[in-house]
C-alpha cells in the first residue's frame, strides 16, 4: 500500500523508484508534495538494501513544472530563509545513494532544480529545461543559481537564468545539463535501468564517499580537496567491502558487498 498521496514509491532490486504523481497540475511542487518527497527520500536513505534512487514523474508531459505559484504569491520575506525546497534538494544531493533524475516533459524552475540536485540526469525526447523565475520577479531559490553555474558554466547559466529560455533534452546533453539524451525511438526507462545496473555493482560505501569527495571537494582549493580524497580513500581501505571487492577481482568473480 502506498503511504503517500502525491508520490508513488517502489523498491526493486536495490533501486528506489520515486514517482511524482500530480499530473493534473504538471506535478507542481507545493508544500504537500515537497513534504512527501522528503519523507520518501528519508525512507530510501534508511534502507541498507537501496543503492540507487531514481526520481521520475507519471506521464510524459511534465517532470515537474516548478513551485506552486499560488503558494509563492502568499509567501513573506522571512519564509525564504527556512530550508524549504533548497534544504530538501541539498538533502538529495548529499544522499548516500546514487541519484538519477529521469526527465520527460517540462522541468522548469523547482523542477529543473530538482533534476540538478541529482547526480545523473537522463533527458527524454520531450524534455524541456528552464529557470523562468525572473518572469515572476523572483530568482531561482532552490539551488538553481549555484548548481546551474557549476554544471554548465557561469556564462551559460546566466544566459538561461536572465532570459528564462527553455532548452530541449538534446541541447541539455550538448551543454552538459543532461548526462544522457534518449531519442524518441529508445526507451528512457531502460536507459535508467541500465545506468542503475552499473551503479548497483559498486560498493555502497565507496558510492557515498566518491559523491562526497566530488561535491565537497568542488568548492575547496585543489590541495585541500586532494586531502579530502585521501581521507575518504583511507576510510574505504578499512572496510570489509574493500577486502571483498579486491578479493573478488583477484578470484575473477562477482563481488558481494555488505555495506560494511
Amino acid at each position: 500500500m502506498n503511504p503517500y498521496q502525491n508520490v508513488d514509491v517502489k523498491k526493486e532490486d536495490g533501486v528506489f523508484w520515486l514517482t511524482l504523481n500530480r499530473p493534473e497540475v504538471r506535478h507542481a511542487l507545493d508544500s504537500a508534495m515537497l513534504s512527501e518527497i522528503d519523507a520518501a527520500i528519508g525512507q530510501a536513505e534508511n534502507d541498507q538494501n537501496i543503492k540507487v534512487i531514481i526520481i521520475q514523474s507519471a506521464g510524459e508531459k511534465s517532470f515537474a513544472a516548478g513551485a506552486d505559484i499560488k503558494q509563492l504569491y502568499e509567501k513573506e520575506p522571512l519564509e525564504a530563509m527556512i530550508p524549504g525546497m533548497q534544504g530538501l534538494y541539498s538533502k538529495i544531493e548529499n544522499s548516500t545513494k546514487a541519484t538519477i533524475a529521469l526527465v520527460q516533459g517540462y522541468a522548469l524552475g523547482g523542477g529543473c532544480e530538482l533534476a540538478m540536485a541529482c547526480d545523473i540526469r537522463i533527458a527524454g525526447h520531450r524534455a524541456k529545461f528552464g529557470l523562468p523565475e525572473l518572469n515572476l520577479g523572483i530568482i531561482p531559490g532552490a539551488g538553481g543559481t549555484q548548481r546551474m553555474a557549476r554544471i554548465i558554466g557561469k556564462g551559460r547559466a546566466l544566459d538561461m537564468i536572465l532570459t528564462g529560455k527553455m532548452i530541449d533534452g538534446k541541447e541539455a546533453e550538448r551543454i552538459g545539463l543532461a548526462n544522457y539524451y534518449v531519442p524518441e525511438e529508445d526507451d528512457i526507462t531502460k536507459k535508467a535501468e541500465e545506468i542503475a545496473g552499473e551503479i548497483l555493482k559498486k560498493g555502497p560505501i565507496a558510492i557515498h564517499l566518491a559523491k562526497m569527495a566530488v561535491h565537497k571537494g568542488f568548492d575547496m582549493d585543489e590541495s585541500t580537496a586532494m586531502w579530502l580524497e585521501k581521507l575518504s580513500q583511507a576510510v574505504v581501505f578499512g572496510t570489509e567491502d574493500k577486502q571483498e571487492g579486491t578479493k573478488a577481482f583477484i578470484e575473477k568473480r562477482k563481488a558481494s558487498f555488505r555495506n560494511k
